[in-house]
């Protein structure tokens, strides 16, 4: 009996030791080409971390906000910076959680984003702001709106979420899924395991881009090494993204801010006329366009029609 507990304890530790040097090489590979460098930028000492952010251009303000996902970061605005910071003092930001910003361990939730682009804006920008969100952060940006209505001026959505998923809440199984991946090792390992070079463009094939072969490596990369950056840490966002901390209801908000809202969807994705349009029902006063050979990151993907687009918007 006691020399079979010795078997499984020292098999268990080499199985942890395996387990802990993967997790120690793809942190170190992942990185190696150092696409995401910090010294392009400034950080932000906000109170559960350090933000990373840059600040191009002079003009009007524009706020530049990532889809809220660990493997995404502002890599997603370098196509549109070029041509927006012609006429705007552009902001790009990596939330926390995400790129060069901190990933603390604890539970990401849609309020606390709501605080974190209030502060944001309030100390950094320190003026009305018209702002530009894409995917899941669309929700918080829109509750932030409607908290604090001397924070934003326009806001513009790309690729919204529907509001039916923004209702989900957390459960017990998410609660114990969210616990694995939040154990150092294990959690780490299984977070990797999701989060493999492969598995990242498979999501730019099957969600991000209509036209596949133009994913460019580097790009697929940069969101690599920005899902592994600051020890693969990114796995406390994942985790409370897939346990559904980060949801909230927007209807109601929809329904009383004050904010100009545009909503940017692609014809090439089944559901986004849907979504969009369940938007519309409770905001008459929205205005909607439309991308075609493009999927969620038309800034990306299609930069010259999205400018052109938010360019009429702000013509109208």
């Amino acid at each position: 009996m006691k020399k079979n507990m010795k078997q499984f304890l020292i098999l268990s530790g080499l199985a942890a030791g395996s387990i802990y040097g993967i997790n120690k090489i793809i942190e170190t590979t992942s990185g190696i080409k150092r696409l995401l460098s910090e010294n392009t930028g400034y950080f932000y000492e906000w109170r559960y971390g350090k933000i990373f952010y840059t600040k191009h251009g002079e003009g009007s303000p524009i706020l530049l906000i990532h889809d809220l996902n660990p493997v995404s970061s502002s890599v997603e605005w370098m196509k549109l910076l070029n041509k927006l910071e012609k006429n705007h003092t552009v902001y790009t930001i990596d939330l926390l959680g995400c790129g060069r910003s901190d990933k603390p361990s604890l539970t990401y939730t849609n309020y606390m984003y709501v605080q974190l682009v209030t502060d944001f804006v309030k100390k950094i920008i320190e003026e009305k702001t018209d702002v530009i969100a894409t995917g899941n952060s669309c929700s918080f940006t829109l509750m932030a709106a409607n908290m604090n209505e001397t924070i934003f001026h326009r806001l513009f959505f790309i690729s919204p979420p529907s509001l039916e998923s923004l209702q989900l809440n957390p459960n017990h199984i998410n609660n114990f899924m969210r616990r694995i991946f939040e154990l150092p090792i294990i959690g780490t390992f299984f977070y990797n395991i999701l989060m493999t070079e492969n598995k990242i463009k498979n999501l730019f094939e099957d969600e991000y881009y209509y036209k596949t072969s133009n994913i460019s490596s580097t790009l697929v990369e940069s969101y690599y090494e920005a899902a592994h950056a600051k020890h693969s840490n990114g796995r406390f966002l994942f985790s409370s993204i897939s346990s559904n901390y980060t949801n909230i209801n927007i209807i109601g908000a929809l329904k009383k801010v004050v904010n100009p809202i545009f909503l940017i969807g692609s014809r090439e994705t089944e559901e986004s006329i849907q979504i969009i349009d369940s938007y519309v029902k409770y905001d008459e006063n929205i205005e909607t366009a439309y991308l075609s050979n493009c999927r969620k990151l038309p800034q990306l993907e299609e930069p010259d029609k999205l400018y052109e687009i938010i360019q009429m918007f702000y013509e109208a």
